[in-house]
């Protein structure tokens, strides 16, 4: 049998069609817990616990992991459930406490490693974002190869610049660089970008909607932006605001796309676009990335979703037996306390609603929506997941026509205003 760990399939249709038929099993993980996983095994330790994914079907089963060969799209495997129990919030300091998720370290008989360079020692640096999962998958194998695109003589590699001790690595293969850039998006070359709000009427209602998002973001704010629509948020940071945007695959201080020729194919975002490091920028590896993020030192998460309830539930990485996204770093991000800002299209594409009373999808996370912006409208989740409070209107909407296209219920604020832009 063959079986994927996986947390992100993306645009891998192949990947996504091999799952949906029947071909091959999937075990759907949270990054950030994956990363984790990883790095437990190469460390001795046989499991930990997270809030990540609590409450959703990563914790509580009914994943689904094999479908049926005959082409049903029938679940004939879904998972178990996991053990948690709850324990006191590190740092909450005023005695809360949160449901906490078990997760078994995952380790393999062989760890396959990209690296920069490596030395004779088997020890290893990386360059850049290209640095993402590659230290913990190196620690995780029985035996570990590691693919370079240069090796030098033990005693030229400074000894504070090695990522990966050579402790780890069992063969070093020397191979050519790839220079592969899956999404080169160019500051000066408008046709890198599929984005274009002057000629496209949907693009425009998209930049209404992150226009206000920027709005949201703070002086000295760290950010995680998703993929997608809340990507483009960068270009809408308010004047006198600096904030400093955090990638999931290894960035701190990402800054503006390249210009042409500045492209670099280990310098890109969590949704592989090229992008620049401005002045006191740092790379890090995936599994500091997402300690970073459970541990709540970002402020800000902004992401899409396919669905958001009124309680501040959200579902954005599955449809059962139609769409296999996976969840990323998602459910990581949304459980990590920082403020969790949803933007998305009012309806979908038939015209339905997609601010709901309820969640109809598997979970993303569970009262983690903080706030709600959408082409419409701005609606403020109340504390505890007690309902919405629509707080603007978009141009041209009425709270009538706002409440014609959300099938959740909401209360109407007493400062209800324009949408701001």
């Amino acid at each position: 049998d063959r079986k994927g760990v996986s947390a992100y399939v993306g645009e891998n249709d192949a990947f996504e069609q091999q799952f949906l038929n029947g071909e091959i099993e999937v075990e759907l993980v949270p990054m950030g817990t994956l990363a984790e996983r990883m790095r437990a095994a190469g460390a001795g330790i046989p499991a930990f616990f997270t809030k990540t994914g609590a409450g959703t079907w990563h914790h509580l089963g009914g994943m689904p992991q094999r479908y049926a060969p005959d082409g049903s799209r029938a679940v004939v495997q879904a998972s178990e459930p996991k053990p948690s129990r709850a324990f006191a919030v590190p740092g909450g300091g005023g005695g809360e406490t949160a449901e906490y998720v078990m997760e078994e370290a995952l380790g393999g008989d062989f760890a396959l490693v990209k690296a920069w360079k490596a030395d004779t020692e088997g020890n290893l640096v990386y360059r850049k974002t290209a640095r993402n999962h590659n230290p913990a998958i190196a620690t995780a194998g029985r035996v570990t190869i590691a693919e370079v695109e240069e090796v030098v003589a033990a005693g030229e590699l400074d000894p504070d610049e090695v990522h990966t001790p050579g402790i780890y690595v069992d063969r070093v293969v020397q191979g050519e660089r790839m220079g592969v850039i899956e999404r080169l998006t160019l500051a000066d070359d408008p046709s890198t970008s599929t984005f274009s709000p002057r000629t496209k009427p949907a693009d425009a209602l998209r930049e209404r909607i992150v226009k206000r998002a920027a709005l949201e973001l703070r002086d000295g704010d760290y950010v995680n932006l998703g993929i997608g629509m809340p990507t483009l948020i960068s270009d809408y940071v308010p004047g006198g605001v600096s904030v400093t945007l955090q990638a999931e695959n290894g960035m701190l201080g990402a800054g503006p796309f390249p210009l042409r020729g500045a492209e670099d194919c280990d310098l890109i975002n969590a949704g592989k676009q090229t992008v620049t490091a401005l002045p006191g920028a740092s790379f890090f590896s995936a599994d500091t990335s997402f300690a970073m993020i459970r541990g709540g030192h970002c402020d800000v998460t902004v992401l899409g979703t396919m669905e958001v309830a009124a309680n501040g539930d959200m579902a954005n990485y599955l449809i059962p037996g139609k769409l296999v996204k996976g969840m990323g770093g998602a459910m990581d991000l949304v459980s990590s306390g920082s403020k969790v800002i949803v933007t998305m299209e009012h309806t979908d594409r038939k015209g339905n609603p997609k601010v709901l009373p309820r969640c109809t999808l598997p979970l993303t996370g569970q009262r983690v929506v903080s706030l709600i912006i959408t082409e419409k409208a701005v609606f403020e989740v109340k504390p505890d997941g007690a309902g919405l409070l629509l707080a603007e209107v978009g141009e041209g909407e009425t709270v009538e026509s706002v409440r014609a296209a959300t099938a959740a219920d909401f209360d109407v604020s007493d400062a209800l205003r324009p949408m701001r832009q």
